[in-house]
């Protein structure tokens, strides 16, 4: 049986979410970053990948509602079991990648001069 990909599912708010907390990071490079993301929730053994793809979805339908990106924060900051723990998924595995392969990225994700370059 072939698995549902997890790009379409996780991609809209890994993207939201690097936006916000990296606002100066490239596209090009919060793009990888998310497509990191969803090759590691690919790669997760299927029971908790199940999960996190559930988890993604209801994220994901939030997103297309009007006024979705508020609405999703107000359910990350909510202390309900798993939920919670979606958005720091995303934001770890984001955070790693970047650090990883741009070590010179700030905190709000600009890139130094001479890596632009």
């Amino acid at each position: 049986m072939r698995q549902v990909p997890a790009l379409p599912v996780v991609a809209s708010f890994a993207e939201r979410l690097l936006a916000l907390d990296l606002p100066d990071l490239p596209p090009s490079h919060r793009h990888d970053a998310v497509e990191f993301v969803a090759r590691r929730v690919d790669g997760l053994p299927s029971f908790t990948r199940f999960g996190v793809l559930v988890l993604g979805t209801v994220f994901r339908t939030l997103l297309s509602l009007p006024g979705g990106w508020p609405l999703a924060r107000i359910v990350m900051r909510l202390p309900l079991p798993l939920v919670a723990e979606y958005p720091r998924l995303v934001r770890s595995l984001s955070f790693a990648y970047i650090w990883e392969h741009w070590p010179h990225t700030s905190p709000t994700g600009a890139q130094p001069a001479e890596a632009a370059a």
